[in-house]
């Protein structure tokens, strides 16, 4: 029997949670994050997106589109009430909640407590409570896989609603960008295109082999969803698959003084949110974010599980170290735990099994 996938999205949740509560951001150009020239965007209002604002954007940059652009700094605390709420709500609906983020969500609603058989009917009601509940918006795609759920959910921004049936699901792929399927960022959709890959038709005409020739065991997920085929489950029990943090400096950083400094800081929040999940790595990465905005990423994987910061702040060190200290100016710093594990009951790390 094909599944009922909702895919919950809140439109633009950290700036409609400000604008909700300070009635001076409504209908304002609004980013909440650092607005000094070294901040970051973290979300922008949709009355910002008009101008090309965008969460991940330098604020200078942001500035620069969009010169009346107001800026708040994040409330989490404020931010995670409503998740609360909204994962309740979800949860009156179905057991099979799988939270990708603090505002978004995938459902299985095949089988749901109010017996309700239409999908859409669901969607429509837990859309409605939402707004009655937290005045906030949410955007709903709805199909019988997480991939079409989840590209549907993106379709009809903000406060909208698309259903992608089965009937139309393949026609549909195939005339889908390939820098909408999951798993395709810009290195890979830029391969991609030099492959003469550019829709979901181009790539159904490799086979998989071929696919997983050129892009690794991604290429067999590759090979199926371009045929919409995702059978992957809803998994309400899903475990994360890294915890990280990372901080830009005020000004861009050539000393390694300064920098392992930074890094003490941040191994140190990466710690306590590894001993709030109770959990464990193998896999320390370094994250480096240089001055031209050029990223790089250095990583070691040990045998035995990490959790405390004398065990994950020496490896930090090699990495900065290793293949060699920075040779230009660091703008961000960051230190990731991968290949995580959870602790049993008798103490030792049990493995987890992660999907794509």
């Amino acid at each position: 029997m094909s599944r009922k996938i909702i895919h919950i999205d809140m439109d633009a949740f950290y700036a409609s949670v400000e604008q909700r509560d300070h009635p001076e951001y409504r209908s304002k150009a609004l980013a909440v994050g650092w607005g000094g020239d070294r901040g970051v965007v973290m979300t922008a209002s949709y009355e910002a997106r008009k101008y090309g604002v965008r969460s991940a954007m330098p604020s200078s940059i942001a500035k620069r589109k969009c010169p009346h652009l107001l800026f708040t700094l994040p409330r989490f605390d404020a931010y995670k009430v409503v998740s609360r709420q909204v994962r309740q709500i979800f949860q009156d609906y179905t057991d099979l909640v799988e939270p990708l983020s603090i505002d978004e969500a995938f459902l299985d609603v095949t089988d749901n407590k109010k017996d309700i058989l239409s999908a859409t009917h669901v969607a429509q009601e837990i859309r409605h409570r939402i707004f009655e509940e937290t005045q906030l918006t949410a955007t709903a795609g709805i199909s019988f896989n997480k991939f079409l759920a989840k590209i549907a959910s993106g379709m009809n921004k903000p406060n909208g609603l698309t259903v992608i049936h089965p009937k139309d699901a393949v026609g549909f792929v195939e005339t889908l960008s390939v820098e909408k399927f999951h798993g395709v960022g810009k290195i890979t959709a830029k391969k991609m295109a030099q492959l003469g890959i550019h829709t979901g038709l181009d790539l159904k005409q490799w086979t998989e082999k071929a696919l997983t020739q050129h892009f690794g065991k991604v290429g067999r997920h590759f090979y199926r969803i371009a045929r919409a085929i995702d059978n992957r489950p809803v998994e309400p029990n899903r475990v994360r698959k890294s915890v990280s943090a990372e901080d830009t400096f005020s000004e861009d950083v050539r000393d390694r003084k300064t920098m392992l400094k930074q890094l003490q800081k941040i191994t140190e929040v990466v710690v306590q949110r590894m001993k709030n999940t109770q959990s464990f790595g193998k896999t320390v990465t370094l994250k480096i974010k240089y001055h031209d905005f050029q990223i790089q990423t250095r990583s070691k994987t040990v045998y035995h599980p990490l959790q405390s910061f004398e065990q994950i702040f020496p490896i930090v060190e090699f990495l900065l170290q290793h293949p060699q200290f920075p040779t230009k100016a660091v703008r961000l710093l960051g230190v990731g735990i991968s290949n995580l594990q959870e602790k049993s009951e008798d103490g030792l790390g049990l493995q987890l099994v992660m999907d794509l």
